[in-house]
Protein backbone atom coordinates (compact mmCIF):
# COMPACT_ATOMS: atom_id res chain seq x y z
CA UNK A 1 0.00 0.00 0.00
CA UNK A 2 2.82 2.12 0.80
CA UNK A 3 3.75 2.13 -2.88
CA UNK A 4 0.50 2.78 -4.51
CA UNK A 5 -0.39 5.48 -1.65
CA UNK A 6 2.78 7.37 -2.54
CA UNK A 7 1.95 6.96 -6.42
CA UNK A 8 -1.68 8.31 -5.84
CA UNK A 9 -0.43 11.18 -3.83
CA UNK A 10 2.26 12.25 -6.99
CA UNK A 11 -0.36 12.11 -9.84
CA UNK A 12 -3.13 13.90 -7.57
CA UNK A 13 -4.58 14.72 -11.13
CA UNK A 14 -4.48 11.51 -12.94
CA UNK A 15 -6.57 9.57 -9.93
CA UNK A 16 -8.69 12.09 -9.18
CA UNK A 17 -9.86 11.69 -12.82
CA UNK A 18 -10.19 8.08 -12.26
CA UNK A 19 -11.97 8.96 -9.56
CA UNK A 20 -14.66 10.87 -10.97
CA UNK A 21 -15.25 8.18 -13.52
CA UNK A 22 -16.13 5.65 -10.89
CA UNK A 23 -17.68 8.30 -8.98
CA UNK A 24 -20.45 8.91 -11.78
CA UNK A 25 -20.51 5.04 -12.29
CA UNK A 26 -21.66 3.91 -9.05
CA UNK A 27 -24.13 6.83 -8.62
CA UNK A 28 -25.35 5.71 -11.46
CA UNK A 29 -25.96 2.26 -10.69
CA UNK A 30 -26.88 3.42 -7.13
CA UNK A 31 -29.88 5.63 -9.03
CA UNK A 32 -31.09 3.13 -10.87
CA UNK A 33 -31.13 0.81 -8.63
CA UNK A 34 -33.32 2.77 -6.03
CA UNK A 35 -35.76 3.71 -9.02
CA UNK A 36 -36.37 0.01 -9.90
CA UNK A 37 -36.17 -0.43 -5.61
CA UNK A 38 -39.01 2.25 -5.44
CA UNK A 39 -40.89 1.35 -8.57
CA UNK A 40 -41.26 -2.37 -7.01
CA UNK A 41 -42.26 -1.02 -3.38
CA UNK A 42 -44.86 1.19 -4.99
CA UNK A 43 -46.49 -1.65 -6.93
CA UNK A 44 -46.54 -3.74 -4.38
CA UNK A 45 -46.26 -1.98 -1.11
CA UNK A 46 -49.44 -3.01 0.49
CA UNK A 47 -48.42 -7.18 -0.07
CA UNK A 48 -45.11 -6.58 0.94
CA UNK A 49 -46.64 -5.21 4.70
CA UNK A 50 -48.91 -7.76 5.53
CA UNK A 51 -47.69 -9.74 7.89
CA UNK A 52 -49.06 -13.01 5.84
CA UNK A 53 -46.70 -15.34 4.13
CA UNK A 54 -48.90 -17.47 2.36
CA UNK A 55 -52.36 -16.71 0.23
CA UNK A 56 -54.52 -19.11 -0.30
CA UNK A 57 -55.86 -18.55 -3.93
CA UNK A 58 -58.70 -19.89 -5.92
CA UNK A 59 -57.49 -22.78 -8.33
CA UNK A 60 -56.32 -21.37 -11.95
CA UNK A 61 -56.40 -17.78 -10.72
CA UNK A 62 -52.27 -17.73 -12.12
CA UNK A 63 -51.88 -16.44 -8.54
CA UNK A 64 -53.45 -13.52 -8.97
CA UNK A 65 -55.81 -11.85 -6.17
CA UNK A 66 -58.76 -10.36 -8.64
CA UNK A 67 -58.85 -13.80 -10.39
CA UNK A 68 -59.64 -15.64 -7.00
CA UNK A 69 -62.95 -15.92 -5.67
CA UNK A 70 -63.36 -18.22 -2.72
CA UNK A 71 -65.69 -19.29 -0.28
CA UNK A 72 -66.70 -18.85 3.47
CA UNK A 73 -66.44 -22.77 3.50
CA UNK A 74 -62.82 -22.57 2.36
CA UNK A 75 -62.12 -19.79 4.70
CA UNK A 76 -63.64 -21.86 8.04
CA UNK A 77 -61.14 -24.95 6.72
CA UNK A 78 -58.40 -22.82 6.81
CA UNK A 79 -58.62 -21.83 9.79
CA UNK A 80 -59.58 -25.00 10.69
CA UNK A 81 -55.70 -25.81 10.06
CA UNK A 82 -53.84 -23.01 10.89
CA UNK A 83 -55.72 -21.52 13.92
CA UNK A 84 -58.79 -18.93 13.43
CA UNK A 85 -56.33 -15.62 14.46
CA UNK A 86 -54.05 -16.48 11.44
CA UNK A 87 -56.16 -16.85 8.39
CA UNK A 88 -58.07 -13.33 7.50
CA UNK A 89 -60.37 -12.85 4.47
CA UNK A 90 -59.29 -10.07 1.92
CA UNK A 91 -61.23 -8.83 -0.64
CA UNK A 92 -59.77 -6.57 -3.26
CA UNK A 93 -61.26 -4.68 -6.66
CA UNK A 94 -59.64 -2.11 -8.45
CA UNK A 95 -61.58 1.18 -9.46
CA UNK A 96 -62.17 4.46 -10.29
CA UNK A 97 -63.34 7.12 -7.91
CA UNK A 98 -63.84 11.20 -7.75
CA UNK A 99 -63.66 13.34 -4.82
CA UNK A 100 -67.99 13.77 -4.72
CA UNK A 101 -69.89 15.42 -7.35
CA UNK A 102 -66.49 16.54 -9.27
CA UNK A 103 -65.26 15.45 -12.20
CA UNK A 104 -61.43 14.47 -11.65
CA UNK A 105 -61.01 10.83 -11.19
CA UNK A 106 -58.43 8.62 -9.70
CA UNK A 107 -58.09 5.31 -10.03
CA UNK A 108 -57.82 3.49 -6.49
CA UNK A 109 -57.43 -0.62 -5.23
CA UNK A 110 -60.13 -0.92 -2.77
CA UNK A 111 -59.16 -4.05 0.37
CA UNK A 112 -62.12 -4.55 2.00
CA UNK A 113 -60.58 -6.36 5.27
CA UNK A 114 -61.48 -7.12 8.85
CA UNK A 115 -60.48 -4.14 10.97
CA UNK A 116 -59.61 -5.87 14.04
CA UNK A 117 -56.87 -8.74 11.99
CA UNK A 118 -53.20 -8.12 11.77
CA UNK A 119 -53.91 -6.88 8.07
CA UNK A 120 -55.34 -3.43 9.39
CA UNK A 121 -52.56 -0.89 8.46
CA UNK A 122 -51.21 1.75 11.34
CA UNK A 123 -53.20 4.82 10.36
CA UNK A 124 -50.67 7.62 10.29
CA UNK A 125 -53.25 10.66 10.02
CA UNK A 126 -56.80 11.33 11.19
CA UNK A 127 -58.89 7.93 12.88
CA UNK A 128 -59.41 4.61 12.21
CA UNK A 129 -62.80 2.48 11.12
CA UNK A 130 -63.95 -0.37 12.94
CA UNK A 131 -65.75 -3.02 11.57
CA UNK A 132 -69.79 -1.55 12.84
CA UNK A 133 -68.84 1.58 11.30
CA UNK A 134 -70.47 2.72 7.80
CA UNK A 135 -69.68 4.96 5.36
CA UNK A 136 -66.11 5.30 6.25
CA UNK A 137 -62.70 4.36 4.81
CA UNK A 138 -59.10 4.69 5.77
CA UNK A 139 -56.90 5.71 2.44
CA UNK A 140 -53.49 5.49 1.57
CA UNK A 141 -51.75 9.22 1.41
CA UNK A 142 -50.83 9.40 -1.83
CA UNK A 143 -54.39 10.60 -2.43
CA UNK A 144 -53.98 13.73 -1.09
CA UNK A 145 -51.78 14.42 -4.40
CA UNK A 146 -55.29 14.49 -6.03
CA UNK A 147 -56.84 16.67 -3.82
CA UNK A 148 -58.41 14.57 -1.09
CA UNK A 149 -58.18 15.16 2.54
CA UNK A 150 -59.30 13.93 5.70
CA UNK A 151 -63.42 14.58 5.47
CA UNK A 152 -63.08 13.99 1.79
CA UNK A 153 -66.47 12.51 0.27
CA UNK A 154 -64.79 9.57 -1.89
CA UNK A 155 -67.56 8.22 -4.94
CA UNK A 156 -67.16 5.46 -6.69
CA UNK A 157 -67.81 5.70 -10.31
CA UNK A 158 -69.31 2.39 -11.14
CA UNK A 159 -71.65 2.08 -8.34
CA UNK A 160 -72.48 5.84 -7.20
CA UNK A 161 -71.25 4.78 -3.84
CA UNK A 162 -69.74 7.25 -1.59
CA UNK A 163 -67.19 6.99 1.30
CA UNK A 164 -65.64 9.10 3.52
CA UNK A 165 -62.14 9.61 4.35
CA UNK A 166 -61.28 8.79 8.08
CA UNK A 167 -57.38 8.56 7.84
CA UNK A 168 -54.49 7.85 6.21
CA UNK A 169 -52.12 5.46 5.86
CA UNK A 170 -48.64 5.58 4.64
CA UNK A 171 -47.13 3.17 1.78
CA UNK A 172 -50.25 1.39 0.95
CA UNK A 173 -50.32 0.65 -3.05
CA UNK A 174 -51.03 -2.31 -5.16
CA UNK A 175 -49.84 -2.13 -9.11
CA UNK A 176 -49.29 1.45 -8.50
CA UNK A 177 -52.26 2.47 -7.22
CA UNK A 178 -53.51 3.93 -3.74
CA UNK A 179 -55.25 1.44 -1.68
CA UNK A 180 -58.56 2.72 -0.19
CA UNK A 181 -59.24 0.59 2.98
CA UNK A 182 -63.05 -0.36 4.10
CA UNK A 183 -64.50 -2.88 6.29
CA UNK A 184 -66.85 -5.42 5.27
CA UNK A 185 -70.37 -3.39 6.01
CA UNK A 186 -69.41 -1.23 3.37
CA UNK A 187 -67.78 -4.22 1.16
CA UNK A 188 -71.45 -5.79 1.49
CA UNK A 189 -72.90 -2.78 0.01
CA UNK A 190 -71.03 -2.52 -2.75
CA UNK A 191 -71.25 -6.63 -3.65
CA UNK A 192 -74.76 -6.41 -2.80
CA UNK A 193 -75.98 -8.03 -6.03
CA UNK A 194 -73.20 -10.89 -6.11
CA UNK A 195 -74.35 -14.26 -5.18
CA UNK A 196 -70.95 -16.27 -5.75
CA UNK A 197 -70.02 -20.14 -4.87
CA UNK A 198 -73.26 -19.99 -2.49
CA UNK A 199 -72.83 -16.89 -0.73
CA UNK A 200 -74.86 -14.78 0.15
CA UNK A 201 -75.19 -10.81 -0.10
CA UNK A 202 -74.78 -11.03 3.99
CA UNK A 203 -71.46 -13.27 3.34
CA UNK A 204 -69.72 -11.33 0.10
CA UNK A 205 -67.31 -13.32 -1.65
CA UNK A 206 -63.42 -13.65 -0.93
CA UNK A 207 -60.68 -13.07 -3.26
CA UNK A 208 -58.10 -14.39 -1.09
CA UNK A 209 -57.37 -15.87 2.39
CA UNK A 210 -53.83 -14.22 4.37
CA UNK A 211 -52.56 -16.49 6.63
CA UNK A 212 -49.67 -17.07 8.93
CA UNK A 213 -48.44 -20.56 8.41
CA UNK A 214 -45.27 -22.39 8.49
CA UNK A 215 -44.58 -24.58 5.27
CA UNK A 216 -46.26 -28.00 7.04
CA UNK A 217 -49.47 -25.74 7.83
CA UNK A 218 -49.01 -24.46 3.86
CA UNK A 219 -49.16 -28.22 2.97
CA UNK A 220 -51.34 -29.24 4.79
CA UNK A 221 -53.61 -26.48 3.79
CA UNK A 222 -53.24 -27.71 0.16
CA UNK A 223 -54.16 -30.93 0.88
CA UNK A 224 -57.17 -30.05 3.51
CA UNK A 225 -58.38 -27.56 0.99
CA UNK A 226 -57.88 -29.57 -2.35
CA UNK A 227 -58.51 -27.06 -5.71
CA UNK A 228 -57.02 -24.52 -4.40
CA UNK A 229 -53.19 -22.91 -4.96
CA UNK A 230 -51.14 -21.67 -1.84
CA UNK A 231 -48.46 -19.35 -2.70
CA UNK A 232 -45.89 -17.57 -1.15
CA UNK A 233 -45.65 -13.92 -0.47
CA UNK A 234 -43.11 -13.23 -2.88
CA UNK A 235 -45.18 -15.31 -5.26
CA UNK A 236 -47.89 -12.79 -4.52
CA UNK A 237 -45.91 -9.83 -5.70
CA UNK A 238 -44.41 -11.23 -9.13
CA UNK A 239 -47.48 -11.67 -10.17
CA UNK A 240 -49.02 -8.76 -9.99
CA UNK A 241 -49.71 -7.02 -13.20
CA UNK A 242 -46.89 -5.60 -14.85
CA UNK A 243 -44.73 -6.46 -11.66
CA UNK A 244 -42.58 -9.29 -13.55
CA UNK A 245 -41.98 -7.33 -16.77
CA UNK A 246 -41.41 -3.69 -15.33
CA UNK A 247 -38.80 -5.36 -12.70
CA UNK A 248 -37.57 -7.41 -15.61
CA UNK A 249 -36.24 -4.37 -18.10
CA UNK A 250 -34.94 -2.67 -14.82
CA UNK A 251 -32.60 -5.51 -13.69
CA UNK A 252 -32.00 -5.79 -17.21
CA UNK A 253 -30.62 -2.38 -17.42
CA UNK A 254 -28.54 -2.58 -13.88
CA UNK A 255 -26.89 -5.60 -15.09
CA UNK A 256 -25.61 -3.57 -18.21
CA UNK A 257 -24.84 -0.82 -16.02
CA UNK A 258 -22.59 -3.47 -13.93
CA UNK A 259 -20.55 -4.67 -17.00
CA UNK A 260 -20.29 -1.79 -18.78
CA UNK A 261 -18.98 -0.16 -15.37
CA UNK A 262 -16.26 -3.63 -15.18
CA UNK A 263 -14.97 -2.29 -18.52
CA UNK A 264 -14.67 0.97 -18.56
CA UNK A 265 -12.28 0.63 -15.07
CA UNK A 266 -10.09 -2.74 -16.89
CA UNK A 267 -9.49 -0.12 -19.74
CA UNK A 268 -8.68 2.78 -17.53
CA UNK A 269 -6.44 0.63 -15.14
CA UNK A 270 -5.00 -1.31 -18.02
CA UNK A 271 -3.55 1.78 -20.06
CA UNK A 272 -2.48 3.36 -17.13
CA UNK A 273 -0.33 0.19 -16.21
CA UNK A 274 1.06 0.39 -19.66
CA UNK A 275 1.82 3.50 -19.39
CA UNK A 276 4.00 3.01 -16.19
CA UNK A 277 5.82 -0.35 -17.52
CA UNK A 278 9.34 1.43 -17.63
CA UNK A 279 8.98 2.08 -13.98
CA UNK A 280 7.22 -1.64 -12.99
CA UNK A 281 10.78 -2.51 -14.76
CA UNK A 282 12.96 -0.73 -13.03
CA UNK A 283 11.09 -1.82 -9.47
CA UNK A 284 11.75 -5.33 -10.53
CA UNK A 285 15.39 -4.70 -11.51
CA UNK A 286 15.82 -3.26 -7.77
CA UNK A 287 14.46 -6.78 -6.37
CA UNK A 288 10.88 -5.79 -5.83
CA UNK A 289 8.56 -8.77 -6.23
CA UNK A 290 5.76 -9.23 -8.68
CA UNK A 291 3.65 -10.12 -5.70
CA UNK A 292 4.47 -6.72 -3.69
CA UNK A 293 3.67 -4.62 -7.40
CA UNK A 294 -0.05 -6.48 -7.85
CA UNK A 295 -1.10 -5.82 -4.42
CA UNK A 296 0.23 -2.31 -5.26
CA UNK A 297 -2.11 -2.37 -8.19
CA UNK A 298 -5.15 -3.60 -6.71
CA UNK A 299 -4.28 -1.41 -3.05
CA UNK A 300 -5.31 1.70 -5.53
CA UNK A 301 -8.22 0.28 -6.98
CA UNK A 302 -9.84 -0.91 -3.75
CA UNK A 303 -8.64 3.03 -2.36
CA UNK A 304 -10.26 4.73 -5.46
CA UNK A 305 -13.44 2.10 -5.20
CA UNK A 306 -14.21 2.42 -1.72
CA UNK A 307 -13.78 6.43 -2.12
CA UNK A 308 -15.87 6.72 -4.93
CA UNK A 309 -18.79 4.66 -3.40
CA UNK A 310 -18.82 6.51 0.05
CA UNK A 311 -19.18 10.00 -2.14
CA UNK A 312 -21.83 8.72 -4.12
CA UNK A 313 -23.23 7.37 -1.44
CA UNK A 314 -23.59 10.41 0.27
CA UNK A 315 -24.77 12.37 -3.18
CA UNK A 316 -27.62 9.71 -3.49
CA UNK A 317 -28.93 10.63 0.52
CA UNK A 318 -29.24 14.17 -0.77
CA UNK A 319 -30.88 13.70 -4.13
CA UNK A 320 -33.38 11.21 -2.17
CA UNK A 321 -34.48 13.80 0.25
CA UNK A 322 -34.57 16.19 -2.70
CA UNK A 323 -36.24 13.92 -4.97
CA UNK A 324 -40.65 14.75 -4.67
CA UNK A 325 -42.72 12.08 -3.27
CA UNK A 326 -44.45 11.16 -6.99
CA UNK A 327 -40.99 9.36 -7.79
CA UNK A 328 -40.55 6.53 -6.17
CA UNK A 329 -37.03 6.06 -4.97
CA UNK A 330 -35.87 3.06 -2.30
CA UNK A 331 -32.72 2.13 -1.36
CA UNK A 332 -32.46 0.08 1.99
CA UNK A 333 -29.28 -0.78 3.55
CA UNK A 334 -29.04 -4.24 2.54
CA UNK A 335 -29.13 -3.64 -1.28
CA UNK A 336 -26.53 -0.48 -0.69
CA UNK A 337 -24.30 -3.17 0.86
CA UNK A 338 -25.22 -5.68 -1.56
CA UNK A 339 -24.45 -2.60 -4.62
CA UNK A 340 -21.50 -1.39 -3.23
CA UNK A 341 -19.89 -4.95 -2.46
CA UNK A 342 -20.11 -5.67 -6.34
CA UNK A 343 -19.04 -2.60 -7.47
CA UNK A 344 -15.98 -2.93 -5.41
CA UNK A 345 -15.74 -7.04 -6.55
CA UNK A 346 -15.96 -6.21 -10.33
CA UNK A 347 -13.48 -2.88 -10.25
CA UNK A 348 -11.34 -5.22 -8.60
CA UNK A 349 -11.64 -8.25 -11.32
CA UNK A 350 -11.32 -5.40 -13.76
CA UNK A 351 -7.64 -4.80 -12.74
CA UNK A 352 -6.64 -8.40 -13.16
CA UNK A 353 -5.34 -7.47 -16.62
CA UNK A 354 -3.15 -5.01 -15.31
CA UNK A 355 -1.91 -7.57 -12.80
CA UNK A 356 -1.30 -9.82 -15.51
CA UNK A 357 0.67 -7.32 -17.10
CA UNK A 358 2.65 -6.05 -14.61
CA UNK A 359 3.51 -10.06 -13.94
CA UNK A 360 4.60 -10.48 -17.38
CA UNK A 361 6.90 -7.20 -17.50
CA UNK A 362 10.62 -7.96 -17.84
CA UNK A 363 12.75 -6.22 -16.34
CA UNK A 364 15.70 -5.37 -18.87
CA UNK A 365 13.76 -4.91 -21.84
CA UNK A 366 11.30 -2.28 -20.08
CA UNK A 367 14.63 -0.75 -18.66
CA UNK A 368 16.12 -1.03 -22.31
CA UNK A 369 12.96 0.39 -23.21
CA UNK A 370 12.99 4.07 -20.93
CA UNK A 371 16.58 3.85 -21.85
CA UNK A 372 15.83 4.41 -25.60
Amino acid sequence: MYLALREMRFAKTRYTLIMTIMLLVSFLVLFVTGLANGLAYANAASVENMSANYFVLQQDSNSRFTRSVMSHDQLTAARSVVGDTNATPLRIQMTTVTQGSTTLKTDVTLFAIDMDSWLAPAVVEGSGVSNDSVGHVIVDQKLKDSGFTIGSPLRDQVTGMTWTISGFVKDESYSHTPVVFMNKQDWQQLKQQSVINGDSADQPPINTIAVKANSNQALQLQKELGDVEVITKGTAVSAIPGYKEEQGSLLMMIAFLFVISAFVLAVFFYVITIQKTSQFGILKAIGTNTGYLARSVFGQVLVLSIGSQLISLLLIKILSMALPESLPFKLDTSTIIFTCSLLVAMSLAGSLLSVIKVARTDALDAIGRAAA
